[in-house]
């Protein structure tokens, strides 16, 4: 079953340093993508604007993670693992809807074991113009699985090291490490996700809100580990410090009047049930000077660090969170001469 080349073989997942052979810059993956029992992986998916998200490729072997966080490995890459060539992986693709091939039929009841059905062994993705072919971690396991103890006399030795080294979550966890991936972060953006929706075409023609402005700081303060939602919401205390240094400098005289628009929060707030909120809005001939106020005033001169300590007195943020939003926003000063 092998094509004469070395049989490639996963180091062991523990002790770490036995990931250093095959690991550029590995990170440490504290919170792993959801697995829902009954979960169907179908091709189709490539049909719903997927995209691979990160990929590398480790001594040969092509992994990486698409855009929905499914982690896969390459045909060349699930070869390898099971130490066999890689036609025989494409041959499993092809009859995958052959259910009287055994070697098909049995690679599926391992994966129905683990909760999973699938109506493709890969999901086909253009991406950068040329075509990958992505198994997911939860086929290769189960192709892995029948290789190690299933095949009788094809069954092959790496396979069984292999798996005994993957099984579970173990895969999963060492391709998002190879890639640097951390899939925690994703969760963390969903509820400003779900505002920029609501509201990123919100501000009439020639205007800007602050909302949409507010990123940068909205950004840093996710990154810092802060829960983003309906107890966060960094864009209201600029807006209210924006509109009165707005009035107190009679801005209006200098780049026309501000106006009102219509601004939503997303159902997971609280905040929603006041919808629609009327919030100001200004000309975008102010832009230069607010942004440069965001970082002289609110940021640099205090308010930005005032409003996080009154979030931590609350127990909204952990003083941890603060310090690095504030580091991450405010630049190091130059010593004075």
């Amino acid at each position: 079953m092998t094509d004469g080349k070395k049989p490639f073989v996963f180091p062991p997942q523990q002790p770490a340093k036995a990931q250093e052979e095959i690991s550029l810059n590995a990170n440490k993956i504290s919170v792993l993508a959801p697995k829902s029992a009954s979960k169907e992986i179908t091709p189709v998916q490539g049909a719903l604007h997927l995209d691979i998200e990160m990929n590398a490729d480790i001594n040969g072997i092509g992994m990486g993670v698409l855009s929905d966080g499914t982690p896969y490995l390459n045909q060349r890459g699930l070869a390898a693992l099971c130490g066999v060539q890689n036609a025989h992986i494409g041959t499993i693709s092809s009859q995958w809807q052959d259910d009287d091939k055994p070697r098909v039929k049995a690679i599926k009841a391992n994966l129905a074991k683990a909760g999973y059905s699938a109506a493709a062994a890969h999901i086909e993705i253009v991406h950068a113009g040329q075509t990958y072919y992505c198994y997911p971690a939860d086929i290769c396991l189960a192709v892995l699985e029948y290789y190690a103890f299933d095949a009788g006399a094809n069954c092959q030795p790496e396979a069984r090291d292999n798996y005994r080294r993957l099984a579970g979550s173990q895969l999963r966890e060492m391709i998002y490490r190879q890639v640097g991936y951390d899939p925690a972060h994703l969760k963390r953006f969903d509820k400003w996700h779900e505002r920029i929706a609501l509201n990123y075409q919100s501000a009439p023609k020639g205007f800007f809100h602050v909302f949409n402005e507010a990123h940068t700081v909205v950004y840093e303060l996710i990154m810092a580990g802060a829960d983003i939602g309906e107890k966060n919401v960094v864009d209201i205390s600029i807006g209210q410090h924006w509109s009165t240094h707005w009035v107190a400098n009679d801005m209006e005289a200098i780049y026309g009047a501000r106006a009102k628009y219509p601004h939503c929060y997303p159902d997971s707030h609280p905040q929603s049930k006041s919808n629609p909120q009327e919030s100001w809005c200004y000309p975008l001939a102010a832009l230069g000077a607010y942004r440069e106020w965001l970082q002289d005033v609110y940021i640099e001169g205090g308010k930005f660090s005032a409003y996080l300590k009154g979030k931590v007195s609350k127990g909204d943020l952990t003083p941890s969170m603060a310090l690095l939003a504030v580091s991450a926003l405010v630049p190091p000063q130059l010593p004075a001469k």
